[in-house]
């Protein structure tokens, strides 16, 4: 019987999960806190505790059986975690079929808005963008059937620019030149999962939507889809934003996801924010 094992099921990781789980697959994994961990034990998830503080208790047992691994814990100041704690089991791991490990595009660094594919070099500007670039190599090194997925910015039920303008924290930033690419969670779990079906030992893909476009550009459409009024165009260098936040904006670049639908065969259900944020409106009118 296959066996997911992830390391830090997010919201990411338990769109996979809930995918394979009909289809035979047993799930396992790690969360941060005793309550998040007991609300997926009732939906039948095998789940222990794991942190930078709590490595696995048992991670031998914890890790049996294990076919289908994916870590989608990020890197903090000292590392890779999972590493850390568990490198020397995991590469060592027998029966694993596929491996993956979520990245970021931010690996790639600043682009200045230029079309970039996965042959692009690997030149983080920030130091969360190193951190990744560090964990990435870590992993490589492992000796497993690894998978990178570098991700764009996520989005879903819950998470969108139509919570965001709900919550009153949208703001239509306006930077000249400046686009990001993101991307459905569910979308995310359908590359995940075709990768999975058809593994590539030592790819890396890029996983985003087809259009990358101006941050004010989709809240406006939220607002319009939604109903709610559009908050006012802002300058960036007018902007109220965290540190972190504003390190985002130092990086601009559009990129390509053509590896995804060439060798995995992958349709995104999403192919634009317009599709995705349809999407979610309808399934709350649901």
């Amino acid at each position: 019987m296959p066996r997911l094992f992830c390391f830090g099921l997010g919201y990411s990781a338990l769109a996979l999960a809930r995918r394979l789980r009909p289809r035979g697959f047993t799930v396992a994994g790690t969360v941060r806190n005793e309550a998040k961990a007991e609300a997926l034990r009732a939906e039948g998830i095998e789940v222990h505790l794991f942190d930078r503080g709590r490595p696995l208790t048992d991670p031998v047992a914890a890790l049996a059986g294990t076919t289908h691994l994916l870590s989608s814990v990020p890197p903090d100041a000292g590392g890779d975690a999972v590493i850390d704690h568990h490198g020397a089991l995991l590469s060592g791991l027998s029966g694993l079929l596929w491996a993956g490990y979520l990245s970021t595009t931010g690996v790639y660094g600043d682009r200045g808005g230029d079309w970039i594919d996965e042959s692009a070099s690997i030149a983080p500007t920030g130091a969360r963008g190193q951190r990744r670039a560090a964990a990435e190599a870590a992993w490589s090194a492992l000796g497993l059937p690894l998978h990178i997925f570098r991700l764009a910015g996520i989005y879903g039920p819950g998470r969108s620019a139509i919570d965001q303008l709900r919550a009153g924290r949208a703001q239509a930033v306006v930077k000249p030149g400046q686009v990001f690419s993101r991307i459905h969670v569910e979308d995310i779990a359908a590359v995940l999962d075709a990768s999975a079906a058809r593994p590539h030992p030592g790819a890396a893909y890029n996983v985003c939507d087809d259009e990358p476009a101006p941050p004010w550009e989709v809240i406006e459409f939220a607002a319009d889809l939604a109903g709610l009024p559009r908050p006012p165009r802002i300058a960036f260098e007018d902007a109220e934003m965290s540190a972190m936040a504003r390190s985002f904006w130092a990086e601009s670049k559009r990129v390509s996801n053509r590896r995804l639908h060439d060798e995995l065969g992958v349709r995104l259900a999403y192919p634009t924010y317009r599709e995705g944020l349809r999407a979610l409106l309808a399934g709350e009118g649901a």
